[in-house]
């Protein structure tokens, strides 16, 4: 009888499953120029138990844009850092987003279904005071004219 299908193992895109030969074949590249984008901090990959590395197909993928970026766009490999480190920068902040959209979704459900929604005001200094619904805030009075200075 053969392995029920539930105990398959299922691999996602960033899972580590190629040894450098393996990579270095798929990303059309010699493993040495994988090793040196490895120092270099361009594409990292996992390490396995004995210190050899293992590549993702997240990481080939990567591979093959550098080596597009370099060798058809004429990019350094500074500046291929800086396109990749800008890239990551941007796929947090689109997570970041994501996430308060889910949370700013949740809070409206929440604000929507509980009857007392909350009051946000205006402090002397400008800072923001969170208020119950049925409290008022406390009016700031000058006693004094407002000097301006000589004209």
């Amino acid at each position: 009888m053969g392995i029920p299908f539930t105990s398959v193992p299922t691999w996602d895109d960033r899972t580590p499953i190629y040894v450098i030969s393996v990579a270095a074949q798929l990303a059309g590249m010699h493993p040495q120029t994988l090793r040196q984008y490895d120092r270099l901090g361009l594409v990292t990959p996992s390490r396995a138990s004995g210190r050899g590395r293992r590549y993702s197909a997240y990481d080939v993928a990567k591979l093959r844009y550098v080596q597009h970026l370099s060798q058809e766009d004429g990019v350094n490999l500074a500046g291929i850092r800086h396109v990749l480190e800008l890239q990551s920068e941007v796929e947090d902040l689109r997570r970041r987003v994501n996430q308060l959209l889910a949370e700013v979704q949740r809070g409206v459900g929440v604000s929507r279904q509980s009857t007392s929604s909350r009051v946000f005001s205006a402090g002397p200094a400008g800072d923001v005071i969170a208020m119950g619904r049925q409290q008022t805030t406390t009016r700031w009075i000058r006693t004094q004219p407002l000097e301006l200075g000589q004209r």
